[in-house]
C-alpha cells in the first residue's frame, strides 16, 4: 500500500483517509459500518486512541493517537487488507456482482499473481501528523462536514450523521456505535479530547 507524506512515522497524531476502490460505494452497498466500529475497538485494544472518525459509503476519515514504536502505515494497511476481505465476502453474499465485476478489473497482474481477485481501495492513502492542535481541530471539522456538504447530504446536522464522531463534538453527548451495547465516549488525555470505545 503506498501512502502520501508522513506514513514512516511512528508514534503521534495522524490524520488518516482511504478511499474505496473508483469511489464505489463499497462501505455502503457491503454494509461494513459494523466492521468498522470493531475495527476501532481492535485498535483501541492494542493501546492506540480514536479521536475522531467519519464512515461515508466510500470514504473514511480518522483521527488517530498511536503510540510511540508504533507504525501507522502498518495499522492501516492491516486494517485494509482484512476490511477487503469482508468487503468481498458481503458483496458475494448479497449478490453485488456489478460492483464485484468492476473490482475485478481493478486487480494489477502482480496482484493477480499472489491471488488477489478484487481490488477494494484506491492504491493511496493520505497520512499527515497533526503538528498543533489548529492543525487537528481543522482536520476534525472538516470531516465532521462531509455528511452534510452539498455533494452527500446524507445528514441536515454533523451530529445527525450515525457513523461519525460528530455529536460528541458538538452536543457533548454519547452516541451507539452502529450496534447495540457499544459506545464512545470523550476522555481525558493531554491536550486533545480522546474518544474512548467502553466495554473492553
Amino acid at each position: 500500500m503506498s501512502v502520501r507524506e508522513d506514513h514512516w512515522k511512528e508514534g503521534g497524531v495522524f490524520f488518516c483517509s482511504f478511499t474505496c476502490y473508483k469511489w464505489l460505494p463499497l462501505f455502503e452497498r457491503a454494509d461494513m459500518y459494523d466492521w468498522i466500529h470493531d475495527w476501532f475497538r481492535r485498535l483501541h485494544a492494542e493501546h492506540n486512541r480514536l479521536i475522531g472518525y467519519v464512515i461515508m459509503p466510500n470514504h473514511l476519515h480518522m483521527l488517530l493517537l498511536v503510540p510511540e514504536g508504533t507504525s501507522v502505515n502498518k495499522l492501516l494497511a492491516e486494517g485494509k487488507r482484512f476490511m477487503a476481505y469482508a468487503i468481498r465476502k458481503r458483496l458475494e453474499a448479497g449478490g453485488h456482482e456489478d460492483l464485484l465485476a468492476v473490482m475485478a478489473e481493478g486487480v494489477r497482474n502482480g496482484d493477480a499473481a499472489r491471488g488477489l481477485k478484487y481490488r477494494a481501495f484506491e492504491t493511496s492513502s493520505d497520512i499527515k501528523e497533526c503538528w498543533s492542535e489548529t492543525f487537528l481541530h481543522q482536520k476534525l471539522e472538516y470531516m465532521h462536514a462531509n455528511p452534510v456538504s452539498g455533494k452527500w447530504s446524507l445528514a441536515e446536522d454533523p451530529a445527525l450523521y450515525p457513523y461519525s464522531s460528530a455529536a460528541f463534538y458538538e452536543r457533548n453527548m454519547r452516541r451507539a456505535s452502529g450496534a447495540a451495547g457499544r459506545f464512545y465516549e470523550l476522555g481525558a488525555a493531554p491536550e486533545v479530547p480522546l474518544l474512548h470505545i467502553s466495554g473492553l
